[in-house]
């Protein structure tokens, strides 16, 4: 496509009108199997594991926002991941920030470590613990920033330099930030995914994963664990994380608008005992983000001190909702211990900083106001 703006970019990449009918919107095609014209001549597909030409043209779509040369789509966030540590060999070391997601952990560990594949969690915002890290067997180095549930940054152009000198990949984990607010590939990561159930999709309604990169024998290798996992995103949800994405810069302005307004809000009051957000200048990464992304979101950690305050929290609330998940429209509040870190032990939770007092808000696109009022009274509770 053209060089076109952002906004101009997520309304037309991959969703130009079907030249068959003059359809606007891409047609969801539902089917499992092609006709083929020929014995091993298809018109581009032959069944729907493979290929399916709404699939085809959300993955066209992703691949110009984050910038990339090829996207695969997955069933979940966690299929994608799934897919991005499939190709690893016996013997192979990856390396993955300490504080990931729960599901991330529990994949690496009660899965992927079977097939003897080393895992080792490092703090990626110590770039001298990195680099003693890296090791000749060291294959992959997967980031997640801003982490779940703390919001601790990892410097990506950093980290790439160190690993790509030690022969390693980066891939990096964008689904808190979205290709809206952060443009990992830009940065020097080789592959940058997401769990396009939020804010790609933004309206609670689909699972999804992607993978974007720019080398072309990834295309094929991701290709090849769609075609053999069988973990693909079906043609309705294609269709879905299509529509969200055509208002994903105007919903994640708002979003960043509001976080910034209710971070605000939760700094001053003294029923928090700590806030994390990398938009507060009290944030101790606050100038990495400011460089490295182009804006804040939506994400919001606090601690509340107890098990006890966050029910009575929880419980008090009328807008948000206590909900698992993020990146909706609407306003979210889950308790990290029992949710997203639910797989980790209590040892684990404790070692990474995730205690029962924490809250993880995701702010929605209501008015700020109503949100900030919401907060008020629920605080108010404890």
């Amino acid at each position: 496509m053209p060089e076109y703006k952002y906004s101009t970019l997520a309304v037309h990449a991959g969703q130009y009108p079907d030249a068959q009918t003059g359809a606007v919107n891409v047609p969801i095609y539902l089917t499992s199997t092609f006709e083929l014209d020929g014995i091993g001549a298809s018109k581009g597909w032959d069944y729907s594991r493979g290929g399916n030409p709404t699939r085809d043209r959300l993955e066209e779509a992703l691949k110009a926002l984050e910038g990339g040369t090829w996207a695969r789509v997955f069933g979940s966030g966690m299929a994608a991941i799934t897919a991005l540590v499939a190709p690893l060999h016996v013997g192979d070391h990856l390396i993955c920030s300490h504080n990931v997601y729960g599901g991330t952990a529990r994949l690496l560990d009660q899965v992927i470590k079977n097939y003897g594949i080393e895992i080792e969690y490092v703090d990626l915002t110590d770039l001298e613990a990195l680099a003693a890290a890296l090791k000749p067997a060291t294959k992959l180095v997967h980031v997640e920033t801003p982490t779940n549930p703390l919001m601790q940054l990892t410097d990506i152009a950093a980290v790439a330099e160190l690993a790509h000198k030690a022969g390693a990949e980066v891939s990096v984990d964008n689904t808190f930030l979205s290709p809206a607010l952060q443009s990992p590939l830009t940065l020097g990561a080789d592959i940058v995914m997401h769990s396009t159930t939020k804010f790609l999709n933004g309206h609670s309604d689909g699972l999804g994963g992607v993978l974007v990169g720019t080398k072309p024998h990834h295309a094929e290798k991701f290709h090849l664990m769609q075609k053999a996992m069988g973990g693909i995103l079906s043609p309705f949800e294609s269709y879905l994380v299509l529509r969200g994405i055509k208002t994903l810069p105007l919903r994640m302005k708002q979003h960043d608008e509001n976080g910034r307004a209710v971070a605000a809000f939760l700094a001053e009051h003294p029923k928090v005992q700590k806030i994390f957000y990398p938009g507060l200048k009290s944030h101790p990464q606050h100038e990495l983000a400011a460089r490295q992304q182009k804006g804040f979101g939506s994400m919001i950690t606090m601690e509340l001190g107890s098990r006890e305050a966050v029910e009575r929290f929880l419980k008090s609330l009328k807008v948000f909702l206590n909900a698992e998940s993020l990146g909706g429209v609407e306003s979210l509040a889950s308790h990290s211990a029992t949710t997203t870190h639910a797989a980790l032990t209590e040892e684990r939770r404790a070692e990474i900083g995730i205690t029962q007092g924490l809250v993880r808000l995701s702010v929605g696109i209501e008015d700020k106001d109503d949100l900030i009022a919401d907060l008020t009274q629920a605080l108010e509770a404890i």
